[in-house]
């Protein structure tokens, strides 16, 4: 008995968003990620790429790069590569905000998704604990109001990530969430981009 050309289709579907999803399962198009954050009320969070180290020097100063901890060229790359990522995945172009930090802004522009606008809601709290669950509380109450309508990206920390969909991220792992009815943050795949 032969495959239709349909079964073959779908099977080279599942394939490529097995190896989109780092090999780790085979996903329907009903539930491959890349499809997901391309429907309306879908969004992309994402930890800044690859910066060396842990949390930032003492003193360090959100207005000025050279006190914070910073991409490495490695992460720069990784950046890129997250960009080129969307693209390959039919999305060229993303609203795209962004943690205030130098290695979220700079993992934002290097993507070239769009314009980047800094949102203090994306902002680490990993000094200061005790800005955690009023900060996360105003972020979901944002995310509530924002118009998803298209393609959106969060670039922040691993900390506010894993506040929103309790996965716990690699530099530069994108999870994909969505805004259901009632205002409820689903997650609906993660995306490493090793």
């Amino acid at each position: 008995m032969s495959e239709s050309q349909p079964s073959r289709r779908a099977l080279i579907a599942g394939l490529l968003a097995f190896t989109a999803c780092g090999g780790s399962r085979v996903v329907s198009a009903q539930n491959d990620p890349w499809a997901i954050l391309r429907r309306p009320g879908s969004f992309a969070l994402i930890r800044h790429a690859t910066a060396p180290g842990t949390n930032d020097p003492p003193g360090f100063r959100l207005e000025d790069c050279a006190t914070q901890r910073n991409l490495s060229a490695e992460g720069r790359v990784q950046s890129v590569r997250i960009g080129d990522l969307f693209r390959a995945n039919s999305i060229a172009e993303a609203g795209v905000y962004s943690s205030q930090w130098c290695r979220c802004l700079d993992t934002a522009h290097l993507t070239k998704l769009g314009e980047v606008r800094p949102q203090p809601l994306l902002n680490s709290f990993f000094q200061d604990r005790s800005r955690e669950a009023g900060q996360i509380e105003a972020l979901r109450r944002w995310i509530a109001e924002l118009d998803l309508a298209k393609p959106t990206v969060f670039v922040t920390h691993q900390v506010v990530v894993t506040a929103i969909s309790q996965i716990f991220p690699g530099s530069g792992e994108i999870v994909v969430m969505q805004r259901t009815p009632g205002s409820q943050l689903t997650v609906q795949g993660r995306l490493p981009t090793a």
